[in-house]
């Protein structure tokens, strides 16, 4: 996993550094980026890929293409108007080092960017067919019917007490899409059948929750120094997973779905282990 964190950190730098902008975007660009994280979602790709006992390195254009996606929408979601956070990954969000326009500008540059890579996936040795998969999900995931209609929803859902079904949805698009995609994009370029496909949707499903409700039981017993960003959703009165079910209902509910997760993948004829690592590490991470 470290080492396929290092490279995706690596072909990030060199993306962005290739790019012809003015130098204080690429900086905004690259200085979030280059915070840090976890890169679950590259390794979901990867994880899948050796899952069907494929090269990984055929998913790191995607994998990039993700995280581009998955920070522009940190940059945008530490922005005044939305959560006002002035931390992220232990260091000073985005608009507090370039201002609130160059922030924007930047979280915008990434999502356009994440595109321009996939449509270069020509050079790799998969089809066009599956190119534009992959392209069609990515931007159902990222977009009204995924991350941004679940951002949307949250942001609707302060001071208010949510029911379970409502804070699924919130969380299944705000969270889930993009890890969804993930999994789906490695089984996509393995060519994966139809059925496969499906029992992985259902799997990454489970995890994208599962991540979620991590977060609010992290939001509870974690801290801001271990974190690397100060815990928010209290201080928004957002309903979360503790508060609609208690502590231990939100741990017994987050079992609950790693349990369901990993007896998809001990059914299906693929080589799971590393997803089955991941989805471990989803449960017990403690940042």
């Amino acid at each position: 996993m470290s080492e396929s964190i290092s490279h995706v950190n690596k072909e990030l730098s060199k993306y962005i550094e290739r790019l012809e902008m003015p130098e204080t975007l690429k900086k905004s660009m690259d200085y979030s980026l280059q915070a840090g994280g976890k890169r679950i979602r590259p390794l979901l790709i990867f994880a899948t890929l050796a899952a069907f006992r494929k090269d990984i390195k055929i998913g790191l254009p995607v994998a990039c293409a993700v995280e581009m996606i998955h920070t522009y929408s940190l940059i945008h979601d530490d922005l005044p108007s939305m959560d006002d956070d002035d931390l992220r990954r232990g260091k000073p969000t985005n608009h507090k080092v370039f201002g609130e326009a160059i922030a924007i500008l930047a979280g915008d540059g990434l999502l356009t960017y994440s595109f321009q890579l996939l449509s270069e996936l020509n050079e790799l040795n998969i089809s066009e067919t599956q190119k534009l998969s992959i392209i069609y999900e990515l931007a159902k995931a990222a977009g009204p019917e995924g991350m941004v209609g679940g951002q949307a929803a949250d942001m609707e859902g302060e001071n208010q007490t949510l029911t379970l079904t409502e804070l699924e949805y919130i969380h299944t698009h705000k969270t889930g899409k993009l890890l969804t995609f993930c999994v789906k994009a490695g089984a996509i370029l393995s060519g994966a059948d139809t059925y496969t496909l499906e029992r992985l949707e259902t799997f990454a499903n489970h995890i994208g929750l599962a991540f979620q409700i991590q977060d609010d039981i992290l939001d509870i017993e974690g801290t801001s120094a271990k974190l690397g960003k100060t815990q928010s959703d209290n201080n928004h009165n957002k309903s979360t997973y503790p508060s609609l079910l208690t502590l231990a209902g939100a741990k017994k509910k987050l079992q609950e779905h790693i349990h369901l997760a990993k007896s998809i993948l001990r059914k299906l004829p693929l080589e799971t282990e590393q997803l089955e690592k991941i989805t471990d590490l989803i449960g017990k991470r403690d940042h």
